[in-house]
């Protein structure tokens, strides 16, 4: 499973983390060995997969759920002060964001999660059911070159996904002109960056 290759991204250090819809993946899901055999294949597949939205629900394609999520994002970062929000996406059934964490993860993500989940199910008139997958997925900057890879490849997700023609059409988005959030890197004293 995608958990088994996922990294861990620990406090003061600048990774992107990936969570997704509860059941938006097929649940006997079965990719060749091929496709698993690192965690960055691993990861581009599910992607792909989540990209289609085919399956499962897309909760996220609703405005106000969507505009929950970034605001929640946006919160953590400014009035929390759990982390540094580097960079975001708001796809139909998944998240990714870009994120130097001051807390741990249980400490930034749980919170998010469950903030989001109570309030979009209000949103939906659903109880007791769950919103997001348990599992989520972690990568661990290691280089400045990375660092921007990691950017583009968020804000470019849904011009891939064929949302949008341009990262900046994209409304739940860092890339969209309003979220006033550029792309930067970490201090350069962020010693994971700084080479």
């Amino acid at each position: 499973t995608l958990s088994k290759v996922a990294k861990l991204i620990y406090e003061g250090e600048a990774g992107g983390r990936t969570f997704r819809l509860h059941g938006s993946l097929p649940a006997n899901r079965d990719f060749p060995p091929a496709v698993m055999a690192t965690a960055g294949k691993a990861f581009v597949t599910m992607d792909r997969v989540l990209d289609r939205a085919a399956i499962g629900p897309s909760y996220l394609r609703m405005a106000e759920i969507a505009g929950l999520v970034v605001a929640a994002l946006q919160a953590g970062a400014s009035r929390f002060e759990r982390y540094r929000l580097h960079a975001y996406v708001v796809m139909p059934n998944h998240v990714h964001a870009l994120v130097t964490p001051h807390v741990v993860a249980t400490r930034w993500l749980g919170p998010l999660k469950g903030f989001t989940a109570h309030e979009a199910n209000r949103i939906l008139g659903r109880t007791g059911e769950p919103f997001w997958q348990d599992e989520s997925y972690d990568r661990l900057v290691r280089s400045s070159v990375e660092f921007d890879r990691i950017c583009n490849y968020i804000e470019q997700n849904p011009v891939r996904a064929g949302l949008v023609a341009t990262a900046a059409e994209f409304p739940w988005s860092s890339a969209y002109p309003e979220s006033k959030l550029p792309c930067q890197a970490a201090e350069p004293a962020n010693s994971v960056l700084a080479g």
